[in-house]
């Protein structure tokens, strides 16, 4: 079994650095690596060249299209039985292939995908960031959790498939955000299996600051709205949390402001669960602290950007809609 591991990349070299040196210490070595520039001003080729006696490297630069044709873009020119996508802010732990492989020898699987987690290295705004992205008291918890081999919707910062998968597919769309749900709904609707393999989990930085966080999950809000266009049984109560959230959220401070300070009483209790919670996962006080604010960040801008997307798309019947288009990699 050999993989072709797919990057795209939009100026990110420093990023590409750090995981290109994670896959030099795979345990496992069954793989080629093909990194995709999408119209980046600031390449990485030289940072590639630089592993090219340790990796079996492929690099390609293109115009900006956007992930999901990008990582297509890579496929098509791979050689690996399975394909496997990472985004360029990942970092892979030594024995990931080495577990993707024992669970495919003894599994039959068409696509499988793995959790993510936060490296000792990342900053307390990154930790915090993680832990919002993963908790059970935030859209952590609505996130395709699932182990079930025919409910497992993977996620592109740590997903692969067989090159059966592509061929009948045709790969990621053009949309430009949701476009990894998308391509796992179009994998299980073809009757294809998947998996969580839960020991094969990567490292993501994501975001570095909270304004750039809340720009990537309002985009994801939207997403689910354009996702419901095409896939109208993929929306299911669950993604309205986030935005009951939010308009619950106004509503209590507004009580709490003309009526009694005890409507703050709800918000107090989720400040203390989501503290706590963070407290113990991460055992640091002040990632504790800023997991508050990033909690708050995520549901905030998932529940408007969900809002927003419904009221152009199903209100006013307006084609797929999306914001901070330009600031995708960023």
């Amino acid at each position: 079994m050999f993989f072709s591991v797919v990057i795209p990349v939009y100026n990110r070299p420093e990023e590409v650095d750090e995981l290109l040196r994670s896959l030099c210490e795979q345990t496992a070595t069954n793989f080629e690596v093909v990194i995709v520039e999408d119209g980046s001003t600031i390449p990485c080729k030289s940072i590639v060249e630089k592993y090219s006696l340790r990796l079996a490297t492929k690099y390609f630069s293109k115009e900006n299209t956007g992930p999901g044709t990008t990582r297509n873009y890579g496929a098509e020119r791979s050689n690996g039985d399975y394909i496997v996508f990472f985004d360029s802010d990942c970092i892979i732990p030594p024995n990931y292939f080495q577990c993707v492989n024992e669970f495919l020898s003894l599994n039959s699987i068409d696509a499988f995908g793995g959790p993510d987690k936060a490296h000792p290295s990342f900053s307390i705004t990154q930790k915090a960031i993680n832990y919002s992205m993963t908790s059970f008291f935030t859209t952590g918890g609505i996130r395709g959790g699932n182990e079930k081999m025919d409910k497992f919707f993977p996620r592109s910062f740590n997903m692969g498939f067989s090159r059966k998968v592509f061929e009948v597919t045709g790969g990621f769309s053009t949309m430009r955000f949701g476009e990894d749900i998308d391509m796992s709904i179009r994998i299980i609707s073809n009757n294809f299996k998947t998996a969580l393999i839960k020991n094969a989990f990567v490292y993501h930085k994501r975001r570095t600051d909270l304004k750039k966080f809340f720009k990537q999950v309002f985009n994801s809000g939207m997403a689910r709205i354009n996702l419901y266009k095409k896939h109208p049984t993929s929306l299911k109560l669950v993604h309205l949390l986030p935005s009951a959230f939010l308009g619950g959220t106004i509503l209590l401070l507004i009580l709490s402001v003309f009526c009694s300070l005890w409507f703050l009483l709800p918000l107090a209790i989720y400040i203390i669960a989501v503290f706590f919670d963070s407290l113990i996962r991460n055992l640091s006080f002040a990632v504790a602290l800023q997991s508050i604010l990033a909690s708050f960040v995520q549901l905030f801008a998932y529940g408007s950007g969900f809002i927003t997307a419904f009221w152009k798309r199903i209100i006013l019947r307006k084609p797929e809609v999306s914001a901070f288009v330009k600031t995708f990699y960023k």
